[in-house]
């Protein structure tokens, strides 16, 4: 088990919840069946972040494209997801963990959505860390609702063209109030972003790991947390403006 250093956590973290598919054909199942095996997944992580500290976990549970797989995966899904909030929701209050949801939550059907309601009421009061589900997400999708918000806040006089600045911008973003991802890790091995965070993780340390999403556990995430813990960030800057060396 890798060492960690507690005073070097990252704040936030982002997961690529990757490979339920590959994973159940790998053993032969419905790929129903691998996002079944997921959920359990995520309550591992949920929990390692949870007793390391980790003050925020931005998990993309499901994108807008998405909605274009076969209906009878779409609706397991959303069921999976419903029975998870009925599910998880005392554990959450019970471990002081916050829900927070980011995407088109509009999309999402109308009994799922008033169970996500009213699971973020339950969890509202609690400050321990913050569970971010990415739903209908896509992160093309968020920056133009940020950008229409902005032209509507500027056609009403608000605020001025020149008043916005990167800072101003990412309080239309449906993260608003949230710092950026210091970590982004992405399982089942593909090197790609898929839509998500596109704007937050301009200075992301990527962590990918062959590890399907539901063979993904606690042993995996220090792992990562290991591996970004080793690494430099730099910002732009040189390792010598960062430790103070340079004249």
């Amino acid at each position: 088990m890798p060492e960690i250093d507690q005073e070097r956590l990252p704040q936030h973290i982002a997961i690529i919840m990757d490979g339920n598919g590959r994973w159940a054909k790998k053993k032969m199942l419905n790929r129903i069946s691998g996002h079944i095996k997921g959920i359990d997944s995520v309550r591992a992580v949920v929990t390692a972040c949870r007793e390391l500290g980790i003050k925020i976990l931005t998990l993309y549970a499901f994108s807008v494209e998405n909605w274009k797989r076969p209906k009878e995966e779409v609706n397991a899904l959303m069921g999976l997801l419903k029975e998870y909030l009925l599910k998880e929701a005392e554990e959450m209050v019970k471990n002081d963990i916050r829900l927070g949801a980011i995407g088109r939550l509009q999309d999402l059907p109308s009994d799922v959505r008033e169970t996500l309601r009213d699971t973020l009421k339950k969890t509202s009061h609690c400050d321990g860390m913050i569970l971010n589900l990415a739903l209908s997400y896509g992160g093309r999708s968020e920056i133009l609702h940020a950008l229409q918000g902005v032209l509507h806040d500027v056609q009403h006089g608000k605020i001025q063209p020149k008043e916005i600045t990167f800072h101003r911008f990412s309080q239309y973003l449906w993260t608003q109030g949230l710092p950026d991802p210091d970590l982004l890790i992405r399982t089942s091995g593909e090197f790609r972003i898929s839509n998500f965070l596109l704007w937050q993780i301009a200075y992301t340390e990527l962590y990918v790991t062959d590890t399907l999403w539901p063979d993904f556990d606690r042993a995996e995430l220090l792992k990562a947390i290991a591996d970004y813990q080793a690494r430099e960030r730099r910002f732009g800057m040189t390792s010598e403006q960062l430790n103070g060396q340079e004249e």
